[in-house]
């Protein structure tokens, strides 16, 4: 991904956040996907703090972005403080969150014993519920009719991509047959990248979401479709558990489960697409997760996935 500011740079601006004059420490944050800087500064008798930089042409996306982490705290959710925003110089700005501490879910659930991994999903689950409450306008036009655009535009790119999945024309006529499935869904605030790379853990318990900067709006159960792509590879029990925890400790009803069905196996062909756009040297591991989410559903014969009926056995 292009960055439009260096580490270095950041560096020797840090004078102009007023709640940075006295920062002694940056560590780089380098992992994901974003164009954004992102930093970890420590300030002698504050603490750390989080500092994403962006190109000021993403400005107004921000700075709803900081608006929507204000008010999810306001409803209890666990995700990073909103401290300030402004600008850097004429081309690039900033945000100052509050830093949670701990470790990234993905790199620690594999050591937790199955419980906790259960228990971290449980408490994933219900902030994954609090972060729906939020309430955001109408759109002019429904999911349905944006999401069902959004996917014609991926199926066209699809067709031009010189990698493809296995058996993809059952997957296609799938999705192609059941579109009328997300008419009169709700349409509400979605966090869009919510899997254990955006979970923090701390002490065996999840200490906060984190990572808010694709946030989008939808259909709620269009969130669960990382579990298939990347959770469930993490840790399975995790994965239960989040379904677990959004639903109060109760089962997810027959439409949650074709939902989820529709939702990942739209997913595979926009990974496809993204992938090769983003990271092609990634490729074949991202063909590699889509051949295991397609065995997972039998081809989409099936609405629930193979590792989730694991907790049966």
């Amino acid at each position: 991904m292009k960055r439009f500011l260096t580490y270095q740079a950041l560096q020797d601006m840090l004078q102009s956040i007023p709640q940075l004059h006295q920062a002694t420490e940056v560590e780089p944050l380098l992992r994901g996907y974003s164009s954004d800087l992102k930093c970890k500064v420590f300030v002698p008798d504050q603490g750390h703090f989080l500092l994403r930089t962006y190109h000021l042409s993403q400005e107004p996306l921000k700075r709803t972005e900081y608006q929507c982490m204000t008010a999810l705290r306001e409803l209890g959710v666990r995700c990073p403080l909103p401290i300030s925003m402004g600008r850097l110089d004429k081309e690039n700005g900033y945000m100052l969150l509050g830093y949670i501490d701990g470790e990234e879910a993905s790199e620690a659930l594999p050591r937790m014993n199955q419980q906790s991994q259960w228990d971290v999903g449980m408490e994933a689950g219900a902030e994954l519920r609090k972060i729906h409450r939020y309430k955001v306008e109408g759109q002019t036009e429904s999911w349905y009719i944006r999401k069902g655009k959004k996917h014609q535009r991926y199926m066209e790119k699809y067709r031009q991509c010189y990698v493809q999945m296995n058996r993809d024309q059952n997957i296609v006529a799938f999705i192609e047959q059941h579109l009328h499935w997300m008419k009169d869904r709700p349409d509400g605030f979605q966090h869009d990248d919510f899997h254990p790379g955006n979970l923090v853990i701390k002490d065996d318990k999840l200490a906060g979401v984190i990572d808010f900067n694709r946030f989008d709006q939808g259909d709620p159960v269009h969130e669960f479709l990382k579990l298939g792509l990347f959770a469930s590879e993490t840790s399975i029990p995790y994965s239960i558990g989040q379904i677990q925890g959004y639903f109060d400790g109760n089962e997810p009803d027959e439409q949650f489960w074709r939902l989820y069905s529709l939702y990942t196996a739209m997913a595979l062909v926009s990974s496809v697409v993204w992938i090769q756009q983003v990271k092609p040297e990634e490729t074949n591991d991202m063909m590699d997760k889509i051949e295991r989410v397609r065995e997972d559903h039998d081809d989409f014969r099936r609405f629930i996935p193979r590792w989730y009926n694991l907790k049966n056995q």
